[in-house]
């Protein structure tokens, strides 16, 4: 059996082509797609080969639906993580709860919707 690995993370936000901008910027990922959600409302894919994000603002067949909360983290693993904090406070978000131990390190940040990260680096 191969290993499982992540394929995509589904979240709510108020503004899917932000947060894909954001993460484009971040994490030099890419649209993959994007278009209307099965609710009625807007959603992107943001991310690399393989895997990805899927952005969705809530349409009115999901307006209120708290299906799949709460989401603790998404994970975000990287090469350099003393570059990718320094895109993020040029972002103009903040860093907070750095972190050095087994198996990496790390430091989390808060988007503008409240969505939590956790930036990793193993190297």
């Amino acid at each position: 059996m191969a290993h499982p690995r992540l394929e995509h993370i589904n979240i709510t936000v108020r503004d899917p082509e932000r947060t894909a901008g954001m993460m484009q910027a971040l994490f030099d990922w890419q649209v993959r797609w994007q278009g209307t959600n099965i609710g009625g409302g807007r959603t992107v894919h943001v991310g690399g080969e393989g895997s990805y994000v899927a952005l969705s603002a809530a349409g009115a067949a999901r307006e209120g639906s708290a299906r799949g909360r709460p989401l603790n983290h998404i994970g975000i693993e990287v090469d350099d993580l003393d570059a990718t904090e320094r895109r993020v406070i040029a972002a103009g978000l903040g860093p907070f709860n750095h972190g050095d131990y087994a198996p990496g390190r790390r430091f989390y940040f808060l988007d503008a919707d409240g969505i939590e990260y956790e930036v990793v680096s193993y190297r």
